[in-house]
């Protein structure tokens, strides 16, 4: 949508703020596009299309997931926030398109703050730190102090350059006053893989992804970035208790709208999706992916997602990390 197109609609938009708890009842007048930065299958994907069937037998409307992946998440970002303000197209957000890949990008395309209406944040799947076997450091505080007393060549993997695990090693490194060797490969899987060998020493991942090989045995988990340790691991420590508090470096999910949404939709949204959130099969299903249910105001969540994006400005420009 052009500037002209876009400019013309708000202006159509904004001759109905009047009668906006009518235009509220009346919202989804047609199908609702939730667009999805990222390819079908994943998690992310998993994610959408369970809150995107539930909104479905709930206003008896046709949802279309709209997978849009590709440039770091910043493509189908991009297309959300060009799309016409009225509600009926949505993007699944995340840590990667509004605190990371706008930080990481010299021309993302959007701007994360000024080009969306934030609804809810969704889930948080909380870091896990683990090491391998061979390393020398059981606890978070043995770890710390080897790294002190070896800077720079302790070996922690990631998914790539500017991914979420990269960001958290990198303020990880920064709050305790220490340094790490950064080792990306191509994708989460294959970062595990490479732990697993021993080609690296740790690794930051979500709970999901890493606590299978924890529970096997093949890796050590020191801490987790969680206010409380986690029922099914009670051995793991949260950070807090394993000698860092204040580290909160986790993934999380959440849902915006193009700027310019009025607010009666965003709230009847905002109310719709916390409501989901309260449901048992979908609390059971998002434990089962390693998340933890949130759905705040849309008031907290802005804030939010302000200091996510001031957090990780920081980290990507601490770490020199680019992406083109």
């Amino acid at each position: 949508m052009n500037n002209l197109s876009r400019s013309a609609a708000l202006l159509f938009l904004l001759a109905f703020t009047g009668t906006g708890a009518l235009w509220a009842q009346a919202y989804p007048s047609k199908p609702i596009r939730l667009v999805v930065p990222y390819p079908p299958g994943g998690g992310n994907d998993t994610l959408a299309r369970m809150f995107a069937a539930k909104l479905v037998e709930a206003w008896q409307q046709q949802v279309i997931v709209d997978n849009r992946p590709g440039a770091g998440t910043t493509l189908g970002t991009s297309i959300a926030a060009r799309a016409l303000p009225d509600g009926h197209t949505l993007l699944l957000s995340s840590i990667a398109t509004h605190a990371i890949a706008p930080n990481l990008y010299a021309k993302p395309g959007y701007d994360p703050i000024k080009d969306f209406t934030p609804i809810t944040l969704l889930a948080v799947a909380p870091t896990v730190l683990v090491r391998h076997p061979s390393l020398a450091a059981s606890t978070l505080k043995d770890l710390v102090a080897l790294m002190k007393s070896k800077p720079g060549e302790i070996r922690f993997a990631s998914g790539g350059s500017g991914t979420p695990p990269h960001m958290a090693g990198v303020i990880f490194a920064s709050m305790t006053g220490t340094r790490l060797l950064h080792v990306p490969y191509k994708g989460g899987g294959p970062a595990i893989a490479g732990m697993m060998g021993g080609e690296t020493q740790i690794m930051f991942d979500t709970a999901a992804s890493i606590l299978p090989h924890v529970r096997s045995g093949k890796l050590q988990a020191l801490a987790l970035a969680r206010a409380q340790r986690l029922p099914d691991y009670p051995q793991i420590p949260t950070f807090a208790e394993a000698g860092l508090p204040g580290y909160e470096v986790n993934a999380w999910y959440s849902m915006h709208a193009p700027a310019g949404v009025p607010a009666p939709i965003i709230n009847k949204l905002n109310a719709e999706f916390v409501r989901q959130l309260q449901l048992p099969d979908i609390r059971q299903r998002l434990q089962q992916l390693g998340s933890e249910p949130v759905g705040n105001t849309t008031a907290e969540f802005a804030k939010f997602v302000l200091a996510e994006s001031n957090k990780y400005a920081a980290a990507i420009k601490e770490s020199g990390a680019k992406a083109e």
